[in-house]
């Protein structure tokens, strides 16, 4: 996959910044966002270091690639949860708790999503990408539970998302679902 990237992005230079930003991606997943530089990004896409900083020329700019082709798929997750929500609108708490359960079990891609998401908290120029989750699951919510309820149950299932990538245990998703119809779902 690696060659054909690398031969993709010497011929196209939207090529290079795709092979980049999914590097990026790849790169942030096993050493995490701290540890991450534009040589090891630039190596994985197979490109010349300089190419990482010419269409890069900060590591923000390169993490925010690489966070914004993480949103995308991020877009397709909230498109999955509202349609499995309008499905069993009667069952909010339930099918909010199975989706959490099933989104964290896949702990590498959560892993990666949460390392890019929490990059946020320390470069403001990602915080717009960031938001995209935040805002989705908001706007999901609301016209179900009202507005402070769908921000207090977007909290808890951040929350709980966080600790299951933390710790590695399984959702706890009848306690989880409780504590969503306290909350008004």
């Amino acid at each position: 996959m690696g060659e054909l990237r690398t031969m993709n992005a010497r011929r196209d230079p939207e090529g290079r910044k795709r092979a980049l930003a999914q590097a990026v991606v790849e790169v942030v997943a096993e050493v995490g966002v701290g540890r991450t530089t534009h040589r090891m990004v630039a190596r994985r896409a197979g490109v010349p270091l300089g190419a990482t900083t010419y269409y890069f020329p900060t590591l923000a700019d390169l993490v925010a690639a690489g966070l914004a082709l993480v949103s995308d798929s991020v877009g397709v997750e909230l498109e999955r949860w509202r349609v499995a929500v309008e499905r069993e609108p009667d069952k909010l708490a339930e099918v909010l708790s199975r989706l959490v359960a099933d989104y964290v079990a896949d702990q590498p891609k959560a892993l990666l999503e949460y390392e890019l998401y929490l990059a946020a908290a320390r470069v403001p120029a990602l915080r717009p990408l960031a938001r995209a989750w935040l805002d989705g699951v908001h706007l999901m919510l609301a016209p179900r539970t009202g507005e402070a309820a769908a921000r207090a149950i977007s909290g808890l299932i951040d929350g709980v998302m966080l600790q299951a990538v933390v710790t590695g245990e399984a959702v706890p998703r009848e306690a989880l679902a409780v504590a969503i119809r306290q909350l008004g779902g």
